[in-house]
């Protein structure tokens, strides 16, 4: 239990989990709420809302829970969501955790590439889309059954089914499957630094392991007036669960829109109009603003949190200044989410520092030898993986799992040392990982988009470093010999990759090479690429200055 009034030290010592043994995150987040306050606003792009209740959306739920299992959903079935935030959005992730089944989350943005992976390796049995996003949808699951491909809008689209029929025709009374907290609720893919990209498997028991972080990061929530709004994609575990469904299990309403692009200007109008009190604003989002000058209403917002990269001692004070509130800073990654972090009213910030392992987890900084580093010793950070937050495993990845999860403790590949007071100091990755606006990117896939290119034989991909996204992908291209290297096959490679993969992931930064640097064994050396790109930066520096 987590309450006001107490330091650090006394809600570190008191604190203690309670999972109990069977526990459903679609019940937890509608069933078991008061079923006459208010639960989502959904704000259409034109500006239209609609509101509903608990009670709306247990009931919707329900008849969606019966409809997926008219269609044949069973308990276990992937069921793959590729929506933007939107009231259909959090109705179908409810119905998939009280039948049982598994929730599969994919953002908006992924090209047809992308999607076929992960529909694909997790072997989905249903996708609920709309219609901008149906002919991709239809090219990647090429496979399934088309009568399992749901649309929420525009109607039915023979062969596909429509969303509002399944509603209609579904009974709103439904026996929820009775699952366990460690029965498998939803995956999410993570891009790593070898192969395709992973599905991180995680357990019912990860919303309950969400709650130490979420409610101290937001300075003891729930609180009176508290509504919940932030522009990360409900596709990926930040906008999921350190926004909507924590929102829900608090009883505290969520406030969604879709937007195809973040809008400085637009997020401070519409904090104020829609009497936004919390928000998560990752990083690049406040420097955005930061940079278009815009401010909200002192007294609008009670908290910010911001995670996902660095945020910085000046995106910290411009917070105070401009948004009205200090910026709580939280660290987590896929695997083992939001177990690091600040709450301003609960203990003192340290600009540049992470924070303090929140109550329940059990983080230390590990040697290469698996011994604890000394105060101010760089070392690994290392999360204990017996924590109802941390991740059932990579589906159907044994492999790699026993590579992320060594002798019990979870190695998140994230260099850090401590201080004497426990204050993590975050200092870089260990590996490869990108991260750039808040996603984490893998080099792999976007190198294997590029070769799949006629003109490209080769391609090395690293993070560069950002002023706005933390880090942007840069790209080293080798060409066939004989084909010409220009700004327009620079760009035509830029659409090939933001096309079939993603607009997060395509390099936004081109460099063709004669040959790519590679180690002993024959690997792409990205460790002598990054070189080279600081031998350009400081070559440039010295000709321009």
């Amino acid at each position: 239990m987590i309450l006001a009034g107490r330091t650090y030290a006394e809600l570190r010592s008191q604190f203690r989990w309670d999972v109990p043994l069977h526990f459903n995150i679609g019940v937890a987040c509608s069933d078991a709420q008061p079923s006459a306050d208010l639960a989502l606003i959904d704000v259409s792009p034109d500006g239209s809302s609609r509101r509903f209740t608990f009670g709306r959306l247990a009931e919707m739920s329900n008849r969606l829970a019966n409809g997926l299992r008219a269609l044949g959903v069973e308990r276990g079935d992937r069921v793959a969501l590729v929506l933007p935030a939107q009231a259909e959005t959090a109705i179908s992730h409810l119905a998939i955790y009280k039948l049982g089944a598994v929730a599969l989350p994919i953002s908006v943005l992924f090209g047809v590439d992308a999607l076929a992976h992960r529909f694909s390796d997790s072997d989905v049995k249903a996708v609920i889309t709309d219609s901008q996003r149906l002919p991709r949808v239809q090219s990647a699951a090429s496979g399934l059954d088309e009568q399992h491909v749901i649309v929420v809008d525009g109607g039915r689209r023979s062969p596909t089914t429509d969303f509002q029929s399944l509603l209609d025709a579904g009974s709103n009374r439904l026996e929820a499957v009775p699952t366990l907290s460690d029965d498998a609720a939803f995956v999410i893919y993570t891009s790593g630094t070898t192969g395709n990209p992973k599905g991180a498997v995680h357990a019912h028991r990860a919303l309950i392991g969400h709650q130490s972080g979420f409610r101290l990061s937001h300075d003891f929530f729930p609180q009176a007036r508290d509504r919940f709004w932030s522009p990360a994609d409900w596709a990926w575990i930040g906008g999921l669960m350190n926004g909507l469904l924590s929102a829900f299990y608090n009883g505290r309403p969520m406030v969604a829109a879709r937007r195809e692009a973040f809008d400085p200007e637009w997020v401070a109008a519409f904090v104020d109009r829609y009497e936004i009190r919390n928000t998560f604003l990752p990083p690049t989002a406040l420097r955005m603003m930061r940079n278009a000058g815009v401010r909200v209403k002192p007294g609008v917002l009670r908290t910010v949190m911001s995670g996902g990269e660095a945020l910085g001692a000046d995106a910290y004070q411009w917070g105070l200044e401009h948004l009205g509130v200090s910026i709580n800073e939280i660290y987590g990654q896929t695997e083992a989410n939001y177990v690091i972090g600040g709450c301003g009213a609960a203990w003192d910030t340290r600009l540049g520092s992470i924070g303090l392992p929140y109550p329940g987890h059990d983080v230390r900084i590990l040697q290469e030898s698996g011994a604890p580093a000394d105060p101010g010793e760089l070392g690994e950070i290392a999360i204990r993986a017996d924590d109802p937050v941390v991740f059932l495993g990579y589906w159907r990845q044994a492999e790699q799992t026993a590579r992320k999860v060594v002798d019990g403790w979870v190695m998140t590949g994230d260099l850090a040392a401590a201080d004497e007071d426990g204050y993590i100091w975050f200092n870089g990755r260990s590996d490869d990982v990108i991260s750039s606006a808040g996603y984490r990117i893998g080099p792999e896939e976007i190198e294997s988009s590029l070769i799949s290119h006629p003109a490209v034989v080769s391609a090395g991909v690293i993070g560069v470093p950002d002023d706005v996204r933390g880090q942007r992908v840069k790209a080293y291209v080798v060409v066939r010999e004989g084909e010409p290297t220009s700004s327009e096959l620079a760009a035509e490679l830029q659409t090939h990759v933001r096309q079939r993969l993603s607009a997060h992931e395509y390099p936004r930064e081109i460099e063709f090479i004669e040959h790519l640097p590679v180690t002993v064994t024959g690997k792409i050396s990205r460790k002598m690429l990054r070189e080279r790109h600081e031998v350009s930066l400081r070559s440039r520096a010295e000709v321009e200055g």
